[in-house]
């Protein structure tokens, strides 16, 4: 049995769906459970809807209950034209998008979106593709069963970043998905979403789809966990942007960890510890490229393998700065916007807080920006109006760079020559940040620079070439 997560990206469109349906289809003989995330761009446009109802503004909330429809509608149109189930699962995509609308407008009422609110809304996207992907399996010929994993993944109640109860939830695991199989029946499960043991439904955080499969390979002893995106596994850099990067073939447990933990957009942070712990092959994959073997993650990756540093950047950020203007300003100001920033479901990527300067800088995704400002701007109303804060807003759009891992031959070289090349470049650095390994690093720097900068760095660090550095 293997655990095959499916991305945005991969389940985008009927056209897309059509395609993991194939790679589904030649899987079957491996008892495949599936697990999907939200069509790409879903759950970003919940999200920007429900902040808008907190806002007062309807307009844009009922404008994206409207295009939410017609793209989904689009692709049962296409896909289940001449099945059974059509009205069935179109009428299933009007009343959730319907209960959507409905907790917009409880939120309009408030005048604010609550951790908890947040994940009733972000987690709609899933409970659609999945219906439909199931529907349309079916339509194939392939019997298979939507799960919105509700049912499955018990999780505490830190509303926007659960942490699952394992024991429950592999009981519940257990007692579902077996079943199933052994009657030949393709279980299709919800990405990214989960529940208190009361039955509230919570989110395992942005990209938590890949923690979902993860859960599930552990609880069942998968074979293999499958991650499947739209690039060719992890490679050196973003083949957008550097269409001469190579793919990192095998990867240690922890060396998959540290390249999630920094960016990489192709795993969740969380995701390589459940099937660490069970001792379960992750491979990354992608499903435009199916044939392509992508990048194996184990506990003992081959001797022969290439060792090489990857280069993850991140673009569409922003800096947010705070600016302190009295003696009072303390490291508690920090704290306090972490909090508030965290309790309103921002993502903060890079935190820095130089106290000599009384300042702090943070670095958030744009679409999070004017929520971020306005987030910290109620919280810090009270030290506003005394003065101990002169501003809070928006510094500039920013990207990172990080660069992660090492090489065989020269272990200890990686941080020096990434710093190095960017001195060479003369790339501007707004801000660093290094953990207490030797071989990893980020940088912020002006968004415009992000592309230069890692071709330049990728080529000066040998990764151009088959062995790098």
């Amino acid at each position: 049995m293997i655990v095959m997560k499916f991305g945005g990206t991969s389940v985008g469109d009927a056209e897309r769906m059509s395609a993991v349906m194939d790679i589904i289809e030649s899987h079957l003989s491996r008892e495949p459970v599936i697990v999907v995330s939200a069509m790409s761009g879903v759950t970003n446009l919940l999200i920007e809807a429900a902040r808008a109802a907190s806002r007062g503004e309807d307009r844009v909330y009922r404008e994206a209950k409207a295009t939410l429809l017609e793209r989904h509608l689009q692709a049962v149109d296409q896909l289940l034209a001449r099945s059974v189930e059509r009205v069935e699962v179109a009428g299933l995509i009007e009343d959730r998008l319907h209960d959507f609308e409905l907790l917009c407008r409880s939120i309009a009422v408030l005048g604010e979106i609550t951790p908890r609110g947040y994940d009733a809304v972000s987690s709609i996207g899933e409970q659609l593709s999945a219906r439909i992907l199931a529907a349309a399996l079916s339509a194939r010929g392939i019997r298979a069963r939507d799960i919105v994993a509700t049912q499955l993944i018990i999780t505490d109640d830190h509303f926007g970043a659960a942490r699952p109860i394992m024991d429950l939830t592999r009981e519940r695991v257990q007692a579902l998905i077996p079943p199933l199989l052994e009657r030949g029946i393709v279980p299709v499960v919800t990405g990214y979403v989960g529940a208190t043991k009361e039955g509230v439904t919570t989110v395992l955080g942005r990209g938590g789809s890949d923690y979902s499969a993860a859960i599930l390979g552990a609880c069942l002893g998968a074979e293999e966990v499958q991650i499947w995106t739209d690039v060719d596994g992890i490679l050196t850099a973003d083949p957008n942007i550097v269409p001469e990067a190579h793919t990192l073939d095998e990867l240690s447990y922890e060396e998959a960890e540290e390249l999630a933990y920094y960016g990489a957009d192709v795993l969740h942070p969380k995701t390589v510890a459940p099937v660490h712990q069970a001792g379960i092959p992750l491979r990354i994959l992608n499903s435009f490229n199916p044939s392509h073997p992508g990048t194996l993650i184990t506990s003992s990756p081959s001797p022969n393998r290439r060792a090489m540093p990857a280069i993850i950047s991140t673009k569409g950020l922003s800096l947010i700065g705070i600016a302190g203007n009295s003696q009072e300003w303390g490291p508690l100001v920090g704290a306090r916007v972490l909090e508030s920033l965290a309790d309103a479901g921002v993502d903060i990527l890079l935190f820095t807080q130089p106290l000599s300067e009384r300042s702090l800088h943070l670095v958030v995704r744009r679409q999070d920006q004017r929520h971020c400002v306005r987030v910290l701007e109620r919280a810090l109303s009270g030290e506003l109006q005394r003065g101990i804060i002169s501003h809070i807003g928006v510094r500039e759009e920013v990207g990172t760079i990080s660069v992660v891992g090492r090489t065989s031959a020269q272990p200890a070289q990686t941080v020096p020559r990434a710093f190095a090349a960017l001195g060479r470049r003369g790339t501007r650095v707004i801000s660093v940040a290094q953990s207490a390994s030797e071989y990893n690093i980020s940088f912020v720097v002006p968004e415009a620079d992000v592309d230069d900068t890692v071709r330049y760095i990728h080529a000066e660090l040998g990764l151009d070439m088959a062995g790098g550095l």
